[in-house]
């Protein structure tokens, strides 16, 4: 089986055999906006995955494929409802990609996906409550309750939309100061080269560990940003693991401890775990395997 997780960058896929071991791995670049044309990505990438299998001498029969987006996404329809930096509305990506494939299709939330792997298979093994905030082209979360996704609305988990400086920079979704817009990977490096200084955010965390003062002021106001929208969450949830996944979870302690430092003065505790994801940029697609595998059951 096939899962595809279409990035705001990257388009991530894997090929499993029916007991979920990976077979074959692939990545591509995400087209500028493709709106309804992400059918067409996705099943690029699974004919890549089949060719790639032929080549080795496998002919096996694809059973299903599951397919992870970011935005809005209504599970139970299979439609992707939403997508500000991608450009789709209301996509039922869920039936045309059956009519492509003639196999069962899963649609899912690439970030619920995500946490699904890492629950069955990485940082979050084991753990029963645990919330998971990638920070790459855009921020959204999943939590993870009594050892079950919560899937909620097509609105679950969309903390990048919380306004956090209002008339701030603005955001893929057309309002100013989101959290998306201040916080992320792609808005922190903006806001480095809106400096003057040439890079990214992986640039940006380098100048924060050498001390640089620009660099620390505008990681500082992110942090802070951060913990004002995932504090509350997890004092609602009650959670105590945080998993933080994307481009700038690669920037480590740098990241990771002020973070927490941050989050126990907000919660009043210091029972938190800010963690680095296991799975890195796989896991939205080894969540979209995971689903394929629920759509043939």
């Amino acid at each position: 089986m096939a899962g595809v997780d279409v990035g705001g960058t990257r388009v991530k896929s894997v090929l499993a055999d029916d007991d979920g071991s990976v077979l074959f791995s692939h990545t591509a670049s995400t087209p500028e906006r493709p709106g309804a044309g992400v059918v067409d990505v996705i099943v690029d990438a699974v004919t890549t995955l089949l060719d790639l299998a032929r080549a080795d001498g496998i002919d096996g029969r694809l059973a299903a494929v599951g397919a992870v987006v970011p935005g809005l996404v209504d599970e139970a329809t299979g439609s992707a409802a939403w997508s500000a930096n991608l450009g789709w509305r209301d996509l039922p990506l869920r039936d045309l990609l059956r009519s492509r494939f003639d196999v069962p299709v899963a649609v899912g939330h690439d970030v619920r996906a995500g946490l699904l792997a890492e629950f069955h298979l990485g940082a979050a093994k084991g753990v029963p409550d645990a919330l998971f905030v990638p920070l790459g082209t855009g921020i959204a979360s999943a939590l993870l309750a009594s050892g079950r996704v919560v899937a909620g609305t097509e609105w679950t988990g969309e903390i990048g939309h919380v306004t956090v400086q209002p008339g701030g920079p603005v955001c893929g979704c057309g309002r100013r100061g989101c959290l998306e817009a201040v916080a992320s990977a792609s808005a922190l490096g903006r806001a480095w080269r809106e400096l003057g200084r040439d890079g990214d955010a992986e640039t940006l965390s380098l100048a924060v560990a050498d001390g640089d003062p620009e660099a620390i002021r505008l990681w500082e106001d992110a942090i802070d940003a951060l913990v004002r929208v995932i504090g509350p969450v997890c004092a609602a949830a009650g959670t105590r693991v945080v998993l933080i996944g994307g481009g700038l979870a690669l920037s480590g302690a740098v990241l990771l401890e002020p973070l927490r430092d941050r989050l126990v003065s907000v919660l009043g505790h210091d029972r938190i775990i800010v963690t680095r994801a296991a799975l890195g940029d796989r896991a939205g697609a080894l969540g979209a395997t995971l689903l394929a595998m629920e759509a043939t059951a």
